[in-house]
């Protein structure tokens, strides 16, 4: 199974672990985050990222997750990147997260088109109406399985 690590700013990575975990209904294995905060010093974060990468990785790879392009964080992940053994994305969102711990029995490489197509998808400019429209088509899938 594919790690994943989430290299973020404050208690994102963290909070975004507790929802992966409320989610998915379980405790995700091989899931783990490094928080950045703003007196961190990034290279003292290294050896610690580097450390959690070493934990994550029982030879399938690990995909490290980053919350803002160009910001602390994604400057950490790009200091820890090996291709093919550990790939970063950076703009982590929940549908992200629940996508890439639905993928990671995929190659570490599909599991990265996964996360971006994730991240992407789940962003949705919607109505009131949008989500009655979502109920009601839930309402009739639950009614079908009864």
């Amino acid at each position: 199974m594919i790690g994943i690590l989430i290299i973020a700013h404050g208690n994102l990575g963290e909070s975004l672990m507790e929802c992966a975990k409320h989610v998915i209904g379980n405790e995700p294995r091989q899931l783990a985050f490094l928080a950045v905060n703003t007196q961190d010093n990034p290279s003292e974060l290294l050896p610690k990222a580097q450390q959690l990468i070493t934990t994550l990785n029982t030879g399938e790879g690990v995909l490290v997750l980053s919350d803002m392009y160009g910001a602390t964080p994604c400057n950490i992940v790009t200091k820890l990147l090996t291709p093919g053994i550990v790939e970063g994305v950076a703009g982590v969102n929940m549908p992200m997260i629940v996508r890439t711990m639905t993928y990671r029995h995929e190659s570490l490489m599909a599991l990265v088109e996964k996360a971006v197509s994730g991240g992407r998808e789940g962003v949705v400019h919607f109505g009131a109406d949008s989500c009655d429209r979502f109920d009601a088509q839930a309402a009739t899938l639950n009614n079908k399985k009864s």
